[in-house]
């Protein structure tokens, strides 16, 4: 089994595809205004959008986004107008990872972990 794609809600799914390709995701469905999915830079799986009335309730989803040269491609996005909620920061899981928040709240970390994502020391087998 392979997770194919993952997808969340928006209040307006144009402003939501605007924000995604300036993370650098490329387009490959459009729907608008109801649903739009989107390709990853790298590897096979995709996100998709779709329009909702109003957002769920309580603390809903997080994307986690690896990319290898974390630190500059945070500095990129933030002369491109993405605002984070906090730098790159070495976690205690050995992951470094910067915080934002898309245009509807949902959750987003771009992170660098290498091995450790599916290989830590604590790996079980």
């Amino acid at each position: 089994m392979n997770l194919n794609q993952i997808t969340i809600p928006s209040v307006d799914v144009e402003k939501a595809v605007t924000f995604y390709k300036t993370l650098g995701l490329h387009l490959i469905v459009d729907a608008i205004p109801r649903y739009v999915r989107f390709e990853c830079p790298e590897g096979d799986s995709t996100l998709s959008i779709h329009k909702v009335d109003e957002l769920p309730k309580g603390d809903g989803i997080t994307l986690y986004f690896e990319d290898k040269n974390l630190d500059e491609t945070v500095i990129n996005l933030k002369h491109k107008g993405i605002h984070f909620l906090s730098e790159p920061e070495d976690k205690p899981w050995l992951w470094r990872e910067a915080h934002l928040n898309d245009l509807d709240g949902n959750k987003i970390i771009i992170y660098h972990a290498g091995k450790n994502r599916k290989k830590p020391p604590w790996r079980i087998d």
